[in-house]
């Protein structure tokens, strides 16, 4: 990937075919998301936002446009290591401790575990499961297993993350914190982030921009500008301005 870690997306369609009815689920999508920057998709259910993370990493692919990462194709980009991705399921395999599932994408795309045992050992500092290594996913707590999710995203030094409702399953006191930790990772790492998500204060929180998606067929309906300076305190949740910020975004978010 080099220096560019850039996303871009250009008339980007995607069509289903579901009980005999065709559904579109992108149409003609274009963005663009620069080096280093921190993106939040939100809209409606149904708007695309998962469909695009999944074209994206390869795990679907578009019926038009195109889709570089980092100047590279998306199998590209996967199959170096230049992407990194954390689901709202941890997804974490229960016989594998922490920092085994951490490794699980060095043993994905060929690379010797031992080589990168000093990169494992500072994400599981960085995302706070220091003395937890050798722990199954079993003994730790929703907020811990996610934190190795995103460790695990990280192994390979990405220039891309992709997160998709990350912080989902977990209650809302929780799921703060986890915003906060996120920005602090987020910091450290420096990636070029496309985060889905349904929160509206949590995508006002992390991100420089949001994207707000419609449906029937998937677009993009505006993109909104989010001024807070980082680092983001705690504080920020209860200010008027990020308040009026929210409201901002719901209100573009009911106008789908």
């Amino acid at each position: 990937m080099a220096g560019d870690r850039s996303i871009r997306l250009a008339n980007v369609s995607k069509t289903f075919v579901a009980r005999g009815e065709r559904f579109t689920a992108l149409d003609d999508v274009a963005l663009e998301c620069e080096p280093g920057s921190f993106t939040a998709l939100i809209g409606p259910s149904g708007c695309g936002k998962s469909t695009l993370l999944r074209l994206a990493l390869r795990l679907d692919q578009p019926d038009a446009g195109e889709i570089r990462i980092g100047g590279l194709t998306p199998k590209q980009a996967t199959a170096s290591g230049d992407t990194g991705v954390a689901f709202q399921d941890s997804a974490l395999l229960p016989w594998r401790s922490v920092e085994s599932n951490i490794a699980l994408p060095l043993d994905v795309i060929g690379k010797p575990r031992t080589d990168f045992a000093k990169r494992i050992a500072e994400l599981i500092q960085l995302v706070g499961l220091t003395g937890f290594e050798k722990s199954l996913p079993g003994e730790l707590s929703g907020g811990m297993r996610q934190r190795a999710s995103i460790a695990r995203a990280l192994v390979t030094s990405p220039g891309v993350l992709f997160l998709d409702e990350p912080f989902g399953a977990l209650d809302q006191i929780l799921r703060r914190q986890m915003n906060i930790e996120l920005q602090r990772i987020w910091s450290e790492s420096q990636a070029t982030t496309l985060l889905v998500t349904h929160g509206i204060d949590e995508a006002v929180f992390l991100a420089d921009r949001v994207v707000v998606m419609q449906s029937k067929p998937g677009r993009i309906a505006t993109v909104i500008k989010v001024p807070f300076q980082r680092p983001r305190r705690k504080e920020l949740f209860t200010e008027p301005a990020f308040h009026a910020l929210n409201d901002v975004v719901t209100t573009a978010l009911h106008g789908t």
